[in-house]
């Protein structure tokens, strides 16, 4: 019976993902009605979101209490009415499941719903986000609501899919007592007795040993936080919560309305509530994965866009299911960078701009957001680059969304994130470092968490993955002695899954892999005391293959190579260092690099590996220009700078998105976009 029901599900999740016209891109709006149920205002707004093409809104979110405004009092009649105009106008709707925040009588009823921060102060729910998601009766209400919810809209011709949350990694932690109860009986399950406990907790030392679970208290008490082993235990803890409660939401969807697609605005990242949102993505339950794309104002520099596009493929994981963008910038953009930055997504899978906001808002703590209408209800120029996104891409949508062709993974580490803050580098940071290599390249890449993922890959970054456990470095030594190339930088395997420092020798589980022993570190603005070359500060001099490169670090890996091979040194200290190494294991190579993640240190390697292995470049194009090849005879192309771009090409194209045909190499305007068909 259970491989009966696992196999229905796998065929519910197959026809959800293809059940929605894949060849469609999707422009519209964050809408808000509940601020003004004014069935006029609704109508005028519908019809200024038809007339710019718009053909997708989403709404609900941030607004349980406008559907059950008091305990089990559903009121569905006024938004009933937003539904089905929306229908008639042909616009599809994706409904977020509003389970944060909760509202203020659900707080009044349960007070173990509040926040309490880490001095014991139980906070009032002033601001969104302020509930303790793994509080059952918090979980028991909210899943009501959303089970009504769902139940009542799943039929709704206007339905796209439900939103499960919003920002969920937003919002502070709480340590409330039931909170500590809850985290006893966690590490109960994880660890059954008292004694592994201690272990795992290097309880000897400062005479922190716990004699009975009940003594567990949570190891941050106002600005002090305690050892790391306690730390990294009571964050997954905390993760655990927030991921259990998302696959319930989840559930509901999928038990209820099994026809419907499911979607999120994932920002799981935040330093708030950092979790680890790889299990959901890899579950397959979340049929789109999304985002907020919000890359600044500005329509010149590039790294707001960078960063943007880090997060698309930070949720994306391996999921080949189209994304959204489920908000997007509106704010002071400055003219047209909305629209480049639209385009820049179509090269990373999106097929969704969904602008926050709609309406400029009226109250609240983002009354002062502009969005595309202003505050009396005026279309402003935001509203116009909307609609001029949504014609461009009505002409192309027909080869949309793209679909990655990765030969590169760059390797996700949750409780590496956690452990890495005692280091100068996060962990993200350094995967981040590692997918800007790629973009300046336009090479697809996919950031995947390594136990979870099938290494279909050439190349693998390990990029400060501290935390290593026993079934990550199995596939790692198994990815190399079938014939992979894996890149691992500095940070990476120093403690076991307790976050204590391996005892054995270094890289822990994969020294004979990578041919080296990692003894300690050195810092190098002391070790720059005697530097040849009389450097300060961070500075050192990285070379490679006889070349000689400027970079800075604040630290370096002392490598003592065991078999390896030296590929570069830092050649500005009071000796060589041995910083590059490369090891033959099996078929494949293990290269260590004892510096974070830098694009001055890696570019070169970076360089030799995609020649050596046959790795796919992306199109031939001047610098700043982002460009795909979308299938054999199209490509999209965005000039990302200030100054006009050749392209080169041979023989004739036609501009698709322009109606003009060119003959051999032709020019971009400076931040246009282009997309070609070859003839």
């Amino acid at each position: 019976m259970k491989t009966t029901r696992f196999f229905s599900t796998l065929a519910v999740l197959f026809i959800l993902t293809c059940s929605v016209n894949a060849q469609q891109l999707y422009v519209g709006a964050n809408y808000h009605p509940h601020d003004d149920k004014n069935i006029g205002k609704i109508k005028d707004d519908i019809r200024l979101m038809k007339a710019a093409g718009f053909n997708v809104v989403r709404m609900g979110h941030l607004a349980w209490d406008s559907y059950e405004p008091s305990d089990g009092k559903f009121d569905f009649a006024w938004f009933d009415k937003v539904m089905d105009l929306m229908n008639q106008a042909g616009i599809k709707v994706i409904l977020d499941i509003a389970v944060r925040p909760a509202p203020i009588w659900l707080h009044h009823k349960y007070p173990s719903i509040n926040i309490t921060d880490a001095s014991g102060n139980m906070l009032y729910p002033n601001h969104r986000y302020m509930e303790d998601v793994g509080d059952p009766m918090y979980q028991k209400y909210a899943l009501r609501y959303a089970e009504t919810l769902v139940k009542h809209y799943a039929n709704y011709p206007a339905l796209l899919a439900f939103g499960i949350d919003n920002e969920s990694g937003d919002g502070p932690i709480s340590y409330s007592e039931t909170a500590r109860k809850r985290f006893i009986s966690w590490l109960k399950n994880k660890y059954k007795t008292v004694d592994r406990l201690n272990d795992a907790w290097a309880g000897q030392r400062w005479s922190r040993k716990i004699n009975d679970f009940d003594e567990v208290g949570f190891p941050v008490s106002g600005s002090i936080k305690g050892a790391p082993e306690r730390m990294l235990d009571f964050r997954r803890f905390v993760s655990d919560e927030v991921n259990q409660f998302l696959f319930k939401l989840l559930n509901v969807v999928h038990t209820d309305a099994p026809n419907t697609l499911t979607n999120t605005n994932a920002w799981y990242y935040s330093p708030m509530k950092y979790f680890d949102y790889s299990k959901i993505a890899y579950s397959g339950k979340m049929t789109r994965e999304g985002c907020g794309f919000y890359p600044g104002n500005s329509l010149t520099t590039n790294w707001g866009v960078m960063n943007a596009l880090f997060g698309i493929s930070r949720i994306q994981f391996e999921s080949e299911n189209p994304f959204w963008c489920t908000e997007f910038t509106t704010m002071t953009a400055v003219p047209n960078s909305i629209r480049k930055s639209a385009y820049a997504t179509l090269m990373y899978g999106n097929q969704m701009v969904c602008g926050w906001t709609w309406q400029s808002m009226w109250g609240g703590e983002e009354q002062y957001l502009e969005g595309m209408l202003d505050w009396d209800g005026i279309p402003n120029r935001k509203y116009d680059e909307y609609k001029k996104i949504a014609t461009e891409f009505k002409k192309i949508e027909k080869y949309f969304p793209y679909k990655l062709k990765a030969e590169v993974g760059l390797a996700f580490s949750f409780p590496s994130q956690i452990a890495s803050s005692a280091f100068p580098e996060k962990h993200d940071s350094q995967l981040q470092a590692c997918f800007d290599l790629f973009f300046h390249r336009n090479m697809d890449t996919r950031v995947v968490e390594i136990s979870r993922s099938p290494l279909n890959y050439k190349l693998l970054f390990v990029p400060g993955v501290a935390v290593m456990d026993k079934t990550t470095a199995d596939k790692i030594r198994n990815f190399v002695k079938n014939g992979g190339t894996v890149v691992m930088t500095s940070n990476s395997a120093i403690v076991d899954t307790t976050g204590q420092v391996f005892k054995t020798t270094r890289p822990g589980m994969l020294s004979d892999v990578f041919g080296i022993r990692l003894g300690g570190y050195e810092e190098t603005e002391s070790l720059n005391e005697i530097s040849r070359k009389s450097f300060t500060g961070k500075k050192i001099e990285f070379t490679y293959k006889g070349k000689a490169i400027d970079t800075e670090s604040p630290r370096f890996d002392i490598i003592d190579p065991k078999g390896a091979k030296v590929l570069g040194s830092l050649t500005s200290l009071d000796k060589d260092y041995p910083i590059m190494t490369s090891n033959q294991y099996g078929k494949g190579r293990a290269i260590y690099v004892g510096l974070p993640a830098n694009a001055a240190v890696l570019n070169p390697l970076v360089d030799d590996l995609i020649n050596e292995l046959d790795i796919p470049k992306g199109p031939d194009v001047p610098s700043d220009v982002m460009a795909r090849q979308i299938d054999k005879n199209h490509f999209l192309y965005l000039n990302i700078s200030g100054e006009p771009k050749e392209i080169p090409m041979k023989g004739k194209s036609r501009s698709i998105l322009f109606d003009k045909d060119y003959s051999g190499s032709f020019t971009i305007a400076p931040y246009e976009p282009e997309f070609i068909e070859l003839k």
